[in-house]
């Protein structure tokens, strides 16, 4: 990792750790020393470096991150990976995002496109089609929670912020329509770009990094100046680096590890495993349905790392282990 801090994280609030620095602002974990090219870093941080691995991240969505956040994932699609079809009326969905809603969920993340490995294109109209009137639904439903629209497409997009969301998740990080960049800009709601390799019909093809780490930070820092190019503000913006999304088993396990790193791009991260296929290929679980403890594992790992937010399909889960991960480590001193 040329060139790139990783912090080594601690729990905050067990005595041994009572000098840890918290890390982007977190209440849970913190961290002591980084890592510098595979060596602990003996001189002391830039005011610069301190600044970015310390600061709580701005809010989301009115959302404080200093704690980890659940988003629950809602597919309005025949296809997806683990749930396609099984919310095939515009009720289902909306009875499923009021379960989510009375589970704890923090954001809802509605898509109207598969972009697992393999999918084919959604049609602008059909992808609006299948989001749109969700999105109106929720919102006359009464639910208030942040929405996330998952999409590539500026029209997409448009449709759903003019229908009451309040987010943009793009897995091509404004690649595949960077006019999507300006919709953000022009309408002040937040971002999450994503580091994929090629598109969902090719990006499993032999996916090929020299240091996966490295490459996928360098990737998001660009896109991140991309963003604020176009008008978007730095506060709006958070990331995601791609699991499963042009990455083998080991690629995905090795961003795993180091997740740490990409606090040092100073904006908060977005963690999206969710019964991928990775998953089952360690757990020992065929079908994406029976992946939900493997997922849960990941979840608690990525929330040690200090990630803000967790795109998840089964809230409940992990609602129940996040608390009982922030009550193991909340200390004495917490309320």
């Amino acid at each position: 990792m040329k060139g790139l801090l990783q912090p080594i994280v601690v729990t905050r609030k067990l005595p041994i750790h009572d000098r840890a620095q918290p890390l982007a602002g977190s209440r849970y974990v913190g961290f002591r020393d980084v890592v510098l090219q595979g060596k602990v870093q003996t001189t002391p941080l830039s005011e610069g470096q301190h600044q970015t691995l310390t600061s709580l991240r701005p809010m989301l969505c009115g959302l404080t991150l200093d704690r980890p956040r659940i988003m629950g994932i809602l597919n309005i699609t025949p296809d997806s990976f683990s749930d396609g079809g099984d919310l095939p009326s515009v009720a289902s969905a909306v009875a499923r995002a009021q379960a989510m809603v009375l589970a704890g969920v923090d954001i809802l993340d509605i898509g109207g496109e598969s972009t697992r490995p393999g999918a084919a294109d959604v049609s602008i109209a059909e992808e609006i089609r299948r989001t749109e009137p969700v999105i109106n639904a929720v919102r006359a439903a009464g639910v208030t929670i942040p929405i996330s629209i998952d999409t590539r497409k500026t029209a997409v997009a448009r449709a759903a912020i003019a229908a009451g969301a309040d987010m943009v998740n793009d897995v091509s990080a404004f690649r595949f329509d960077p006019e999507l960049a300006d919709l953000v800009a022009e309408t002040s709601v937040f971002a999450c770009l994503m580091h994929s390799k090629g598109d969902p019909a090719s990006m499993q093809k032999s996916p090929q990094y020299r240091d996966v780490l490295a490459e996928v930070y360098d990737h998001l820092a660009e896109r991140i100046e991309f963003a604020q190019s176009a008008g978007i503000a730095r506060d709006n913006l958070i990331v995601d680096p791609g699991i499963g999304f042009g990455k083998t088993l080991q690629h995905n396990l090795s961003l795993l590890r180091g997740l740490s790193v990409y606090h040092g791009l100073g904006v908060a991260i977005l963690l999206g495993a969710s019964r991928k296929k990775f998953i089952g290929s360690v757990g020992g679980a065929q079908a994406p349905k029976d992946r939900m403890p493997g997922s849960l594992a990941v979840a608690l790992h990525g929330a040690a790392m200090g990630v803000q937010v967790l795109r998840v399909h089964d809230v409940v889960e992990t609602k129940q282990a996040l608390e009982l991960w922030q009550a193991i480590h909340a200390g004495e001193t917490e309320e």
